[in-house]
C-alpha cells in the first residue's frame, strides 16, 4: 500500500520494548507551505483518504488507510492551530497485541 500526501510514514522496530512504532514526519514540500496552504493540503489529504477507503475492496488496505486517516484526523486541529513543530518526528507505538501489528507486518507506507 502506498499512501501519498503531506506525511512520510515509516515503521520501526523497537527491540527494547518489543513493539513497533509508526514514525510520522511531514514532507519537505508540506513544511515549506504557508499555514493556510498546509491546512488546505491536509484537509484534501483526509478527503482523499476517505475516498480511497471507499474505493478499495481489500480489507487490509482499508484497515491501513483507516489507521492513517485516524492519525490525520487527530493531527488536523493541531495543524490548524499551528502547534506542531514540523521538523519533529511523531512516534506512535504499536504493541504486539495491536490489531494494526498484523497489517503493518507486510506493509510499506510512504
Amino acid at each position: 500500500m502506498l499512501i501519498e500526501g503531506p506525511l512520510d510514514i515509516s515503521i520501526a522496530d523497537n527491540s527494547s520494548a518489543q513493539s513497533r512504532e509508526l514514525e510520522v514526519t511531514f514532507t519537505s514540500a508540506f513544511k515549506t507551505r504557508e499555514l493556510n496552504d498546509r491546512i488546505n493540503d491536509f484537509k484534501d489529504h483526509i478527503n482523499q483518504l476517505q475516498k480511497s477507503i471507499s474505493g478499495t475492496d481489500n480489507p487490509a488496505e482499508q484497515q491501513g488507510m483507516l489507521a492513517i486517516l485516524q492519525i490525520c484526523e487527530e493531527l488536523l486541529p493541531h495543524i490548524e492551530a499551528d502547534e506542531i513543530p514540523l521538523d519533529e518526528t511523531i512516534s506512535i507505538e504499536i504493541g504486539q497485541s495491536s490489531p494494526f501489528d498484523s497489517i503493518l507486518a507486510s506493509a510499506t507506507l510512504k
